[in-house]
């Protein structure tokens, strides 16, 4: 089974996901027949190489809110983090646009140590109080997963992965996807959202009995 994830690395909703995603998939009794392939998405595509300012703050002023409204919204998004065993830092978070991120994922993907750059990403940005902007910071995240750092350098400088990080934005318009983190099964099945454990677990089975069923009708 093949199942395709697009998330952003500045998604907090993202990191809660994988980790239910992770767990349910762990318990599945048919977890060495799927291959998991991470895609790019921005939710904000429009944010500076670094923002000067704090995440309530920016919450704030791009959604409307009022900061009351951000800080129990964020305060909530903490405690579900917490619940999947992730020590979230809003207030040392530092805001910045993920496309070099992106593009270092790709790199990653190449080497095949796409999940542990993803991992690391996300727990740069969301429990670190690491930019994931800066150039630096994401040479350290590939190196520490294995990456060669001159070529980590390089890849980042003349934006190889440019091009792949746009196919996989492209792809997600293509599918419809408006938000994530979103799940695609086999390119049969599509699931929204940080769902709990249980209903990964629901949409393994049921994208598992389709295979099977087109399998059979095919014969």
């Amino acid at each position: 089974m093949q199942i395709d994830i697009w998330s952003d690395v500045a998604c907090p909703w993202c990191f809660i996901g994988k980790r239910r995603f992770e767990k349910a998939l762990a318990a599945w009794e048919h977890r060495d027949e799927v291959e998991v392939t991470y895609h790019s998405f921005q939710l904000d595509p429009t944010l500076p190489a670094q923002y000067e300012g704090t995440e309530h703050e920016y919450l704030s002023r791009n959604k409307g809110l009022p900061m009351e409204q951000v800080q129990q919204m964020l305060q909530h998004v903490t405690q579900q983090a917490a619940g999947e065993g992730l020590a979230y830092d809003f207030d040392s978070l530092k805001i910045a646009n993920s496309l070099p991120a992106h593009q270092l994922l790709h790199l990653a993907k190449a080497h095949g140590v796409a999940a542990a750059v993803k991992e690391g990403l996300l727990s740069a940005h969301f429990e670190q109080g690491i930019s994931i902007g800066e150039t630096e910071a994401l040479v350290a995240i590939g190196v520490a997963a294995g990456l060669d750092e001159q070529e980590t350098r390089d890849a980042l400088a003349d934006e190889r992965y440019l091009p792949a990080v746009h196919a996989d934005i492209a792809q997600a318009r293509e599918l419809g996807v408006s938000g994530v983190p979103f799940y695609v099964f086999d390119m049969r099945l599509g699931l929204s959202g940080a769902q709990p454990a249980e209903v990964f677990a629901q949409a393994l089975e049921q994208a598992r009995s389709m295979a099977l069923e087109d399998a059979t009708a095919e014969h």
